[in-house]
């Protein structure tokens, strides 16, 4: 169980790093400009993506069904006509877009990355059906290597190109690769079927995914957005940099601990035992969160300067803030994994629509010229509502017991405003020692995660 864990994480880790470290090399090579161009790539496939998820892969896990050859083909098939569909309406999507960024002159471009639309429809999912034989290694192969082919190739198409264009054909790189290296590592032979049946299931068990994924393009991208349509490039490129640099670990976590948990969570257990596991993944999310602000706090700076240069001084107000911002994301998804495990799909949904509630505030505040502080500050607002509605969601749908993780929550809660209002300058210059003595503080009320991760160490060594 350990060693799955490692894989896990190691495999996601390995990916974000390599991708991370592709942004950082087109941030330092390019323009700052250049960069806010770039990343208007990354927010149109997310429009789309993230606005036509099924969650496919999870019903592959869930499933009953998941290990049946022919209801994997069927998935399949689904997942190519999804990319197919998702290519043709960014692909005339891609006009009106540009130009509501501000950057009509890179239309073609963005009518060019709809291939990456395409190349996801065509990734086999066997290394998605592995997971639930707790077999990592293919999905880490195929997380590791794509993005290491994207890094490789930023040199070269910087000698090339030298502008946005880097980015633009990495991310086209990355989708091939990942596409490529899924059929290379799969144990089946790759097939699809067109089950209109199959379908229909999928679109039961994915619409509320389906609405989760249009909020969560708004939480991920909403800022983004507002930022790039109402301040311009330069500002969206910093922007966008203080927002990788804080959500890249962030969903290394998320992804990771769904991955481990929800398989764990899905097969038939005893109610004792999965109270016991949801205690144990909501107290790894509340501890994921609270590690993320440390990080952030102590080391954030310091990268800054040392990595992006001169150029990106501006980023370092922003980090301290939304590394708050986006622990609360982190914890909120504990609650999510739980509910999923129990077909619940709506939890995220319902959570998410609260937090979306808080952009319209964040665009109006920035059409009428506020800052982007005020900005960050509304969605820290939007995430503190959306985690506790997911917290009362998942109590009343199923009747799980908060008691356990109470402890942990009220330190986690202290820690992330001791973080706020120290990154505001509104507390001594002490306060990252506050924070830390509270982190320090933060597993003596994890008593359910402590006995589960020594459990699986003397295990290991037992073995």
């Amino acid at each position: 169980m350990l060693k799955s864990a490692l894989v896990i994480l190691s495999g996601n880790a390995f990916s974000a790093v390599m991708l991370l470290a592709r942004n950082l090399l087109v941030a330092r090579l390019i323009s700052v400009e250049n960069y806010g161009i770039a990343a208007t790539f990354g927010l149109a496939l997310a429009v789309i993506e993230m606005t036509s998820t099924f969650g496919l892969q999870q019903q592959l896990v869930q499933d009953k069904r998941g290990n049946d050859p022919a209801f994997q083909a069927a998935l399949q098939g689904f997942q190519l006509v999804r990319g197919i569909l998702n290519a043709a309406i960014l692909f005339l999507l891609a006009g009106p877009f540009a130009s509501f960024m501000g950057v009509p002159q890179v239309t073609w471009a963005h009518q060019l990355i709809a291939v990456i639309l395409v190349m996801n429809g065509c990734v086999h999912f066997d290394i998605y059906r592995l997971g639930r034989r707790m077999q990592y290694v293919p999905a880490a192969m195929a997380a590791i290597l794509a993005p290491l082919a994207a890094l490789a190739a930023i040199w070269p198409l910087h000698k090339i190109y030298g502008d946005y264009q880097v980015m633009l054909w990495s991310l086209i790189i990355q989708s091939a690769c990942t596409a490529l290296v899924s059929h290379l590592v799969a144990e089946r032979p790759y097939q699809i079927r067109f089950d209109r049946e199959v379908m229909r299931q999928s679109l039961r068990f994915g619409w509320p995914l389906l609405i989760d994924g249009l909020l969560l393009f708004a939480i991920f991208n909403g800022e983004k957005l507002i930022v790039g349509n109402a301040y311009g490039m330069e500002p969206l490129a910093l922007f966008t940099m203080a927002v990788t640099l804080t959500l890249t670990p962030a969903l290394v976590l998320q992804r990771s601990a769904s991955s481990f948990f929800l398989p764990q969570l899905s097969v038939g257990t005893d109610r004792n035992r999965f109270d016991y596991l949801s205690t144990v993944t909501l107290q790894s999310h509340v501890m994921f969160g609270a590690l993320l602000v440390a990080t952030v706090v102590i080391g954030g700076g310091p990268f800054v300067e040392l990595v992006l240069g001169p150029k990106y001084q501006p980023v370092l107000p922003l980090l301290n803030l939304l590394a708050v911002m986006q622990a609360l994301k982190v914890m909120k998804g504990g609650a999510a994994i739980v509910s999923l495990a129990q077909a619940r799909t709506a939890n995220g949904m319902i959570a998410n629509i609260l937090r979306v509630a808080t952009l319209p505030i964040a665009f109006a505040v920035a059409l009428a010229g506020g800052d982007i502080i005020t900005v960050i500050w509304i969605g820290i607002a939007g995430e503190f509502i959306g985690f506790v509605a997911s917290l009362a969601l998942l109590h009343r749908q199923v009747a799980f017991r908060l008691g356990p993780i109470g402890p942990a929550l009220v330190l986690a809660t202290v820690l992330l405003v001791v973080t706020a209002l120290g990154a505001a300058g509104a507390l001594p210059e002490f306060w990252p020692w506050v924070m830390l003595m509270l982190l320090l503080a933060l597993p003596v009320t994890m008593a359910e995660l402590r006995s589960y991760v020594m459990a699986r160490v003397v295990t290991h060594h037992g073995d």
